[in-house]
């Protein structure tokens, strides 16, 4: 092997002042072992290597789902403060830092104020409801036994109480405390960090597209955030009116723990159809408990609620947010519970309609380079 002086100046080191003079700086004659020289098979070592890292980013975000889920929901939670960042600032001309720490404290005070003055409340109904839910279950069961659509009373009461122990255990290990107010702190703590000053991540994301193309992205990305604010606006305002209707309406009707299902029913309004069905077929089983009358008032509360919610507040709400069709919906937390679990299931919506704003964004896009020729 022959060694040679370089003869062109070490720009490397001139510029960084390091000590090694450009002479004295030596280089290898040859091509590499590895160079490949052939243009054909650098284009297609090129092609594979970009299939490959498409291959490996697939594998790595199925390895890293649930953080991913977490730095999402911290997202939806930063986007959720800012929201009412915005609409503060439109009645109090005061800095962002300020509005932000009156959002965090009005909402600190609500969760607290509402944890004491119901929690000793619903916690008992909580219990009562699992009771009350129980002998609902086995009194359908027994009625459809006796039908000759189900299996024997006793052999289902076994499946039964052996299912209610695996969900128990599910339950437990799913909501340990560790677990849940782990993922809970980290989703504040990014909403947080995030909410306090989002353009110092939008530059972020920005510098890492190339520079013909950041433009195009500062709009997506600004369409993007505000469908996800419109949308959660759309559905804190749903679930408050759901959550007061209901338990006002049980309230009146005499249907037990009044309280508790309208809470249910307006933490499930947030993931509709789905969360429709669950919170209508828990309200009609406890009305039911207390007798034929309350179960009807309970049938005719939940019909009246989501008419309302579905042909009045819905519509009324969607010209200023985002309207998706229901199938859309339907199909994306189908898919979002089925992949991602229950978190998914709660953020199917806002991912299902940030990428539709973009997927809109891009439509608009190529539309307006088919109709410039023409202009």
């Amino acid at each position: 092997m022959v060694w040679i002086a370089a003869q062109r100046p070490c720009r490397h080191f001139a510029a960084t002042g390091g000590r090694v003079s450009e002479g004295q700086v030596r280089l290898v004659e040859g091509a590499s072992p590895n160079e490949v020289r052939n243009p054909e098979t650098r284009r297609e070592i090129r092609r594979a290597a970009v299939w490959l890292g498409m291959a490996s980013a697939i594998a790595l975000v199925v390895l890293l789902v649930q953080p991913l889920l977490i730095i999402f929901a911290g997202l939806v939670f930063a986007s959720l403060l800012d929201g009412g960042v915005r609409l503060l600032g439109r009645v109090l001309p005061i800095g962002r830092a300020w509005r932000l720490l009156i959002v965090c404290l009005l909402t600190v005070v609500f969760l607290v104020g509402t944890f004491v003055l119901t929690g000793v409340q619903v916690a008992e109904q909580v219990n009562e409801l699992r009771t009350t839910l129980e002998a609902q279950a086995i009194r359908l069961t027994s009625f459809l036994s006796e039908q000759g659509l189900m299996p024997g009373a006793s052999d289902f009461s076994g499946l039964a109480r052996e299912a209610m122990s695996s969900v128990g255990r599910l339950t437990s290990w799913v909501g340990t405390a560790v677990g849940a107010l782990t993922t809970l702190f980290m989703i504040v703590v990014i909403g947080l960090f995030i909410a306090m000053d989002p353009r110092v991540y939008e530059r972020g994301l920005q510098w890492m597209i190339p520079q013909d193309q950041r433009e195009e992205f500062a709009i997506t990305t600004e369409r993007m955030g505000d469908t996800l604010r419109r949308l959660l606006f759309g559905r804190i305002l749903g679930m408050i009116a759901e959550g007061v209707l209901t338990w006002l309406a049980l309230m009146l009707g005499g249907v037990p723990m009044a309280m508790i299902l309208g809470i249910l029913t307006g933490i499930l309004a947030f993931i509709p159809n789905i969360g429709a069905f669950i919170s209508g077929a828990l309200m009609i089983a406890v009305g039911f408990s207390a007798g034929v009358d309350t179960g009807l008032w309970a049938i005719g509360t939940y019909v009246i609620v989501q008419t309302f919610d579905g042909y009045v507040l819905i519509p009324m709400v969607a010209k200023r947010t985002v309207d998706m069709p229901p199938a859309l919906t339907l199909g994306a937390q189908i898919l979002a519970s089925a992949l991602f679990g229950i978190l998914g299931l709660a953020l199917a919506d806002p991912m299902t309609a940030m990428i539709k704003a973009a997927m809109e964004r891009r439509s608009e896009t190529v539309r307006d380079e088919d109709e410039a020729p023409e202009a």
